[in-house]
């Protein structure tokens, strides 16, 4: 059994449903799901936040899916996950992540696990954009 089956850079929306489908499996009693959204305000922002431009190394794809077999680990568990890249709007999911195991604590730990990889060592940078046209670039990751 694949632990990864979903693990995308994409340009497009990203599709929760699909995440959720992948990890179906009659062998898993717990499904999470994580969805991480542009939001209007970010505490270094002196002006509303308008949108985030997210960009990838590369081998950021590969990397995902390194990162994501990682937080599977000897679990069982399988996942789904996808960043976005490019100009995102408010409210536009930037990061979905779906993840089945057969016990919840698993699946919570598993979901949590990849999500932090992502925000520590995935190659994404992201442009934030403010109302008052001020540009900031945050950090590595999500």
């Amino acid at each position: 059994m694949m632990s990864v089956r979903i693990a995308a850079i994409s340009a497009q929306p990203l599709d929760l449903d699909a995440h959720v489908a992948a990890v179906d499996d009659v062998a898993m009693g717990a499904e999470v799901t994580f969805v991480g959204r542009v939001r209007d305000h970010d505490p270094d922002a002196a002006t509303a936040v308008v949108a985030l431009e997210y960009t990838a190394h590369p081998d950021a794809e590969k990397v995902l899916r390194l990162l994501a077999e990682d937080a599977v680990g000897e679990t069982g568990a399988v996942v789904a996950v996808s960043h976005r890249i490019g100009r995102l709007a408010v409210g536009d999911a930037a990061v979905v992540i779906a993840v089945a195991a057969a016990h919840r604590a698993e699946a919570f730990e598993v979901c949590r696990a990849v999500i932090e990889a992502i925000k520590a060592d995935l190659p994404v940078w992201k442009r934030q954009v403010e109302a008052d046209g001020t540009i900031a670039w945050k950090g590595l990751g999500g």
